[in-house]
């Protein structure tokens, strides 16, 4: 192990290389000069990081809706890495730890923020998104410097392996937060992509008593049963409609299909008492609100279609509470909590099945980010999230 010591604030800086993105599908990897640690940062290098959605976009795109790129960026940001140099004034960690990185910089001082909502702070800096300018590079780089505040030690129980989702863990965290929902609850999760996974699996541990999972690829809610994501599936189908009419009509028969499901005792799953929709398509939206049952709540997580058209007399006569979830807050030490149980339960999730698919060394991120754009492998298997070993190893 690396013998610890302080920085010296006059040493000099280093090279590393980075992943950078210039423009759609423009990926080069480029030598950065990174500072020593200021005196409240960690310096840590980077291992493993998970693709997700957002970075997809912007790859294929140069833009994530209408957050446009405006100079080149590093990608990035579900990630875990080891600590190699401590700021001056850091405490609590030692060279060499492992450690989460929370990669929202909220301004700490707005009423958000005093109030602990600080992922809703109008003045978030997000590694990787490019909504703040300038932008705050990602992940997919050897090394970064980052504010030991928002960094968590991984205990042994946690391999970096796993770490990396707790970042997107942190979000199903959030929304099981948001909802509040009573014990033996009935769930219904729209989307069976890594987000909707880690929010079936944490309304199976926060206690619901049946969890149905629905998504239009039969193999994902298959692999959310088979690795105890979830209790029931429900494979929606390809139908749309022509007009608005139409199209609520099929949302209807949706939520009836679903409803006519058996759950976990048996019983008929009937209207649930809580709906995470993590597609953010129209269909499942709209199906969303006429599955809850009356005083029941509709989170909203998938982040599609901005603008849409929903029975929403159909929601407030029934005092359906319809939620947003951005981001999460206070929510990491949770997140280690429960990867670290190595023995949940035989019901208790599987965790380490969610990472379908490794890369290794920065020179495989474009291979990875085809991959992450896909459902399935050249050989049939289900992509659910790859994650890219910055360090090649």
């Amino acid at each position: 192990m690396a013998t610890e010591q302080t920085p010296d604030p006059k040493s000099s800086a280093i090279q590393i290389r980075a992943s950078v993105l210039h423009g759609a599908k423009d990926l080069r990897i480029e030598s950065r000069t990174l500072a020593p640690p200021s005196p409240s940062d960690l310096q840590i290098a980077i291992r493993d990081t998970g693709l997700c959605g957002s970075d997809l976009h912007y790859y294929r795109h140069y833009r994530n809706g209408d957050i446009q790129v405006l100079a080149p960026l590093s990608l990035g940001h579900e990630s875990v890495g080891v600590v190699v140099a401590l700021g001056a004034s850091v405490t609590g960690f030692h060279v060499g730890d492992h450690v989460a990185l929370e990669v929202g910089l909220p301004c700490g001082a707005c009423a958000r923020c005093e109030e602990g909502r600080y992922n809703i702070c109008k003045g978030m800096q997000f590694r990787s998104s490019a909504k703040a300018v300038p932008h705050v590079q990602g992940t997919l780089q050897e090394r970064i410097n980052h504010p030991a505040r928002w960094c968590y030690r991984l205990p042994p129980s946690v391999p970096l392996s796993l770490g990396a989702l707790l970042e997107p863990l942190s979000v199903a965290i959030q929304a099981s937060k948001r909802a509040q929902l009573a014990p033996h609850s009935t769930v219904l999760v729209f989307g069976a992509g890594a987000v909707g996974l880690l929010v079936a699996a944490m309304a199976k541990i926060s206690g619901a008593a049946t969890v149905v999972i629905a998504d239009i690829d039969a193999g994902r809610v298959a692999f959310a049963v088979q690795n105890k994501f979830a209790h029931s599936k429900f494979t929606v189908p390809l139908k749309r409609g022509d007009t608005i009419e139409q199209c609520l009509e099929i949302a209807k028969e949706t939520a009836a299909q679903i409803a006519r499901l058996e759950g976990r005792d048996g019983a008929l799953v009937g209207e649930v008492d809580a709906v995470f929709e993590c597609t953010g398509v129209p269909s499942c939206v709209q199906a969303s609100i006429y599955a809850t049952r009356p005083g029941g709540k509709i989170l909203l997580i998938g982040m599609g279609t901005p603008i849409q058209t929903l029975p929403i007399s159909a929601a407030a006569l029934r005092e359906v509470d319809i939620l947003g979830v951005f981001r999460y807050a206070n929510t990491y030490p949770t997140g280690i909590d429960v990867l670290s149980k190595e023995d949940g339960g035989p019901e208790y999730p599987d965790f380490a099945k969610l990472v379908t698919h490794r890369y290794a060394g920065l020179e495989s991120v474009e291979e990875a980010f085809g991959m992450a754009g896909r459902t399935v492998d050249g050989e049939g298997r289900l992509v659910i999230k790859v994650v890219v070993d910055v360090g090649g190893d």
